[in-house]
């Protein structure tokens, strides 16, 4: 698979090439995708720009009919587009086949939300005067996206950008290119007029950066690293035009399991959050609170749990946990294992690398005890198979634990009380409370996102999306 720029409506070939490597089979090459830089920018920029002004005013029922044909094309393309994710990310087939049916569903969504547009009629404190508020599309929105879920993320961005009026910039991440070829390809052919989206292809200290700086780029919509997305504010805030923008970065997600947890449940929901997707998730549970009566069976479950989920190839059917998805990753992930048991805690399974039956990326899922919230193992986002256990005295102890993070993206609890769910729903700082679920696994239709060092800005995904895509305008009439 050979890529290219998507550029006002045209397929431009890139004047440097990199390859996508296959992180379960190193020595394949998933396709070859152009580097751009900041011509691409500009051209994209140029053509989103002449195309933002009709497609703002353009028929409801048009972006409508469009959205929903992408829709449809990502939904009838779903094995082939699984295929490739799970090949060049490392995500098991069937949970790569479960994200593509995510992103067509949350374009299905959006072509909805065209139809739903509203706005208020109000009356004035003045005779005569009539005051309306309406929405409008904020121009040109850049969207930068991670690997990991390398089409439904893009997904909750473009599609309600559309959906509002928006032209769009995409720059995917360069660790997954393929599958954001194959839905722009989709994108390009349900329709939608030249400009209105466009693809480049490169490094995000380039590209990303080509596009958060540019003055045609009114809105920056972002998700990826705590230390980029700071950058990034810095930039709007700093630049000649004051963009608008929205973060959503890391996570150090918390699950308490209380004593009276039903004890089946609490393990599978552990084991669900923290170790599929190979724990490449910003709503990972990293953290195990465990209360003292339940805390060595939980511990003595989940290390079960752990033996039997099989690490291997994206695309062996029996895999449970597929590789991370590069080198660097790996070796950032083993290195927190290390610098874990430096530090105290108890490796108590896994944490080691895999060799297996092709050259990837693999590694056995880790779990430490007698970790506490001082330990960089349980302070920093590791984005991997790595958790930690930390004992809490009780209820109280939990949620303190719970809370002492400087993120807040998701906190999860397990208990059979309604009490303590209900407090723990009221109390937990975090933008996302999952009780007797898993932290990670979210609904499309509802809005995503956190508090502190793990979002900035309004939510995404839902109604919801419609704070960060349009801007609010305050009409008055005097009718005399």
């Amino acid at each position: 698979m050979n890529g290219q720029h998507y550029i006002g409506g045209a397929w431009i070939d890139g004047l440097d090439y990199q390859p996508d490597i296959n992180p379960s089979d190193t020595r394949e090459v998933v396709g070859q995708f152009p580097i751009g830089g900041v011509d691409e920018v500009d051209a994209a920029v140029a053509a989103a720009l002449s195309a933002s002004h009709a497609w703002a005013r353009s028929n409801i029922q048009h972006r409508h009919d469009i959205l929903r044909r992408v829709a449809d094309g990502i939904a009838a393309q779903a094995d082939r587009i699984a295929n490739v994710l799970a090949r060049e990310e490392g995500k098991p087939l069937a949970e790569a086949l479960a994200e593509v049916n995510r992103a067509s569903q949350i374009f299905s969504f959006f072509a909805g939300e065209c139809l739903r547009l509203t706005g208020e009629k109000l009356p004035s404190v003045r005779d005569g005067v009539e005051v309306e508020v309406t929405r409008e599309p904020v121009g040109v929105v850049g969207v930068i996206a991670p690997w990991n879920f390398p089409i439904a993320i893009p997904a909750w961005k473009i599609a309600p950008a559309l959906a509002y009026g928006n032209a769009v910039v995409f720059k995917p991440a360069d660790l997954a290119p393929a599958t954001s070829l194959l839905l722009a390809r989709i994108i390009d052919g349900a329709g939608l007029p030249p400009g209105v989206f466009n693809l480049v292809f490169g490094k995000g200290r380039v590209v990303g950066n080509a596009i958060v700086s540019h003055p045609g780029v009114d809105a920056i919509s972002f998700t990826g690293s705590v230390n980029v997305g700071r950058g990034i504010a810095a930039d709007c805030v700093a630049g000649p035009s004051m963009k608008k923008f929205q973060l959503e970065m890391g996570g150090k997600n918390p699950l308490v399991v209380l004593d009276d947890a039903d004890l089946d449940l609490a393990v599978s929901v552990a084991l669900n959050g923290a170790y599929l997707s190979t724990g490449q998730r910003c709503t990972a549970p990293e953290r195990f609170i465990v209360t003292d009566g339940v805390h060595d069976r939980f511990v003595a479950r989940l290390v079960d749990g752990l033996r039997a989920m099989k690490v291997g190839h994206a695309l062996a059917p029996d895999t449970v946990i597929g590789p991370v998805v590069s080198e660097a990753q790996l070796e950032s992930n083993l290195g927190f294992v290390q610098r874990g048991r430096e530090e105290g805690a108890k490796l108590v399974f896994g944490g080691e690398p895999v060799t297996g039956e092709t050259p990837g990326f693999y590694m056995t899922p880790a779990l430490f005890t007698d970790a506490d919230n001082a330990m960089e193992l349980a302070r920093d986002e590791i984005f991997g198979p790595v958790a930690c256990v930390i004992r809490a005295r009780d209820y109280d102890h939990a949620l303190a634990l719970a809370n002492d993070t400087p993120f807040g993206l998701t906190a999860g609890i397990c208990t059979s009380s309604l009490k303590h769910a209900a407090h723990f729903r009221r109390n937990s700082r975090a933008g996302m409370v999952m009780v007797n679920l898993p932290t990670a696994g979210v609904d499309y239709h509802v809005p995503f996102g956190g508090r502190g060092s793990s979002s900035y800005g309004a939510r995404e995904q839902g109604r919801y999306a419609a704070e960060f895509f349009t801007s609010v305008k305050t009409a008055y009439l005097y009718a005399g």
